[in-house]
């Protein structure tokens, strides 16, 4: 099998793990956080520089990479490791998110979703059997099954439907693939916020039996509070002896709370689409660099920061930079914001091993800002 985990120790205080995921280009300390390169690149920077910050692995887009260049050219180019140049785990979403956020663009049939390109128009169909063939083109370690992501809110019966859809196409997703000792196959578990809709995909997945297992359909406009309360209900579901995905989480405080609730894997765009927005996430909080405040501030980013940026550069400069709309102001915030939070995720990861993760927590919150 192309993905393995190893279980290394459970929190005595919390569900929080230590793992290993072990996949054909490398091993991965969990809990991980996955920096996002939608269409083969994370936005600015070289796979050296991502990976000199910290990452392990990283996330590409099936959707993105299927409209532009093709998975065939890929394929034809040696995969998309080679394409890109990033010798580390990839993981492949499999373009349910994008087709379903396409709205009045898509219809959803059994067979699959017919969508028309947000790019030129031009009218496809993606099934959970094309979307495996376009992951194996792709060539990603980890590759993730054709799901529909409901909106939400929405009603019971048309979470209901999804779910069970999702389910019969997970079946034919690993009936499709084949090469299991070059590609892991993970599977999703829907449901929405009603749990025995969660509890029902949950079993009906772990008996299709897939090497890993995410949680969709969380971080998609919900109260936080109900995030984590099916985060809470759900994971336990899920096998211990395999890695379990929050997918589309970025911020420290949805980081926090899934792995304290047993999630080992979370990935998100939003460090990097704040960067270039000039947003800098600092152990003080959120801090929006091209205001005038910073006009005249000579001192570093994030007092507590040691990455590349906070070394050299001051705030007035970066204030200038985004002022004068230079491309090294966003590279410089996109350095930082990936830093912070895979230098997060390591020190979450030596918390857990030291058992003192609520307490890292209740320090990081209170300077950070989320509590008083």
């Amino acid at each position: 099998m192309a993905i393995k985990f190893e279980l290394i120790k459970e929190s005595k205080k919390t569900k929080a793990r230590l793992g290993k995921l072990y996949t054909p280009h490398g091993v991965v300390e969990t809990p991980v956080f996955m920096p996002v390169g939608t269409r083969a690149t994370v936005k600015g920077m070289t796979p050296e520089e991502t990976k000199e910050l910290g990452a392990s692995i990283i996330l590409s887009n099936t959707y993105h990479l299927y409209l532009r260049p093709g998975h065939k050219l890929i394929e034809e180019a040696g995969g998309l490791h080679k394409f890109m140049n990033w010798d580390g785990p990839i993981l492949t979403d499999s373009g349910g998110f994008q087709v379903f956020s396409l709205g009045e663009m898509r219809k959803i049939t059994e067979e699959g979703v017919v969508f028309r390109s947000h790019i030129d128009g031009s009218k496809h169909m993606i099934t959970p059997e094309k979307s495996m063939e376009i992951q194996n083109s792709l060539g990603s370690d980890i590759m993730m099954v054709f799901d529909e992501c409901a909106p939400y809110p929405s009603s019971r019966e048309y979470i209901e439907n999804s779910m069970e859809r999702t389910t019969r196409w997970a079946k034919r997703c690993k009936e499709y693939h084949k090469d299991w000792n070059k590609q892991g196959l993970f599977g999703i578990v829907q449901g929405g916020m009603y749990k025995d809709l969660r509890e029902k995909s949950a079993k009906d997945l772990v008996k299709i039996d897939f090497p890993g297992y995410a949680i969709g359909g969380l971080s998609v406009g919900e109260p936080k509070e109900l995030m984590c309360e099916i985060l809470d209900f759900t994971t336990p579901l899920l096998p211990k002896d395999k890695p379990r995905y929050n997918m589309g989480v970025g911020t420290p405080d949805y980081l926090f709370e899934s792995v304290i609730r047993g999630i080992d894997m979370a990935d998100c765009v939003l460090p990097t689409r704040i960067a270039r927005n000039g947003t800098l996430m600092t152990s003080r909080g959120k801090l929006v660099v091209r205001n005038a405040k910073y006009k005249k501030d000579f001192n570093k980013l994030d007092p507590e920061c040691d990455c590349y940026t906070c070394t050299n550069y001051s705030r007035a400069y970066m204030r200038h930079l985004f002022n004068v709309n230079e491309i090294l102001g966003a590279r410089l915030a996109t350095i930082h914001n990936l830093y912070f939070l895979l230098k997060l995720m390591e020190n979450i990861r030596e918390a857990i091993k030291e058992d003192r993760l609520l307490e890292y927590k209740n320090i990081f919150y209170k300077k950070y800002g989320y509590i008083n």
